[in-house]
This record gives C-alpha cells, structure tokens and sequence, in this order.
C-alpha cells in the first residue's frame, strides 16, 4: 500500500484548510504594508468643484495615523464594518494626524455595478472632501495584500505606516473597541 490511512487523512485535512491559510492577508503588525500600486483609476481627487483621478501607491501611507479600509465594491462588504466607520466618525480625531483611507476594489464589484460603486464614492468625496478615496480598478490590492473576495478589512497604521491592527471580514463589538481606543493612543 503506497499511502496509509492516516496519510491519506492528513492530505485530506490540508487540502480542506488550504483555500483558508491561501486567502489570509499577509499585514504584519510593526512591518509596513506590501507594496502597492494603482494606476487605473487611483486616488480621488476634488479641487474648486471638479473630480478627478491619480495614480496613488501604499508608500503614501505615512505621516498620520490611518485606517485603511479595503472594501469589495458590495454593499454588503461596506455594510460588513460599518460599526467601525460609524466609531471612528463618532471619535472626531483631529485631521491633521488623523487620516481614513477607503479603497475600493470595483473589480469585485457586482457585475455591471462599478459605475454606480464609483458614481457613489465621488458623491461621498463631494459631501467629504478631507476624506480619501481610492478606486481600485484591477484588484491590485486584493492581490498584493492577498484578501479574500467580497469583504472588508480594516488596517491602522502609524504615523510611519507600520501596522498596528488588521483584520479581515466583520469586528467583533470588542475589536471596534479596540481599534478606536489604539487610534487615540497614536494620534496623541
């Protein structure tokens, strides 16, 4: 007999599990995030009225403390932490350390969607012009961050970028708790 039963088992088992350790992110608390680039589409920008696009890339994150976002152009992905988003507004931290930047992954959006995901995310940057918003147009962040598809993830960063808190999908009412109280720990 070439393969034993337990063998056969444990290839079993690993074969299960593997999709799960393959989709995990791979944000290092105290190292910076992966670098990553979006060049299609990028950063969102309003000045005297007008919106445009920029190219934006992840060593931008530096120089205030941040939350970065990752959402899945899905309302369910929005709605998945909207505990998180409606706390941080609720801690009113000051805007010159203090940053959320929402990038949005409109390649997994629901087909035929992306227009109106982005539609959307200009009309909150005209009602929010300090906040930031990027469309990512290709994935390039589910890719390189290594994200499951369809959902949230929520990163803060210090002031040097480095990672102080991530996790994908929905937090619990206690990491919401955790997350607001790290912020105002860095931003004072």
């Amino acid at each position: 007999m070439l393969f034993s039963v337990r063998s056969v088992r444990s290839l079993a088992v690993a074969t299960l599990l593997l999709p799960f350790f393959a989709s995990a992110h791979n944000f290092v608390v105290g190292e910076r995030v992966s670098p990553m680039g979006i060049a299609d589409r990028g950063e969102l920008l309003e000045q005297q009225g007008k919106l445009s696009y920029q190219r934006w890339n992840s060593a931008q994150l530096t120089g205030k403390v941040r939350v970065v976002l990752y959402l899945a152009g899905r309302m369910s992905a929005k709605d998945e932490n909207n505990a998180v988003i409606e706390a941080i507004s609720a801690a009113k931290l000051p805007h010159d350390r203090y940053q959320t930047t929402t990038i949005i992954n409109t390649d997994d959006a629901i087909p035929g969607s992306a227009i109106f995901v982005r539609n959307s995310i200009e009309s909150s940057k005209k009602t929010s012009p300090w906040a930031q918003f990027v469309v990512d147009s290709l994935g390039a962040g589910q890719r390189a961050w290594q994200l499951k598809p369809g959902g949230s993830t929520v990163v803060v960063l210090d002031k040097t970028g480095a990672v102080r808190f991530a996790q994908e999908g929905a937090l619990s009412p206690q990491q919401v708790q955790e997350v607001t109280a790290l912020l105002h720990q860095l931003v004072s």
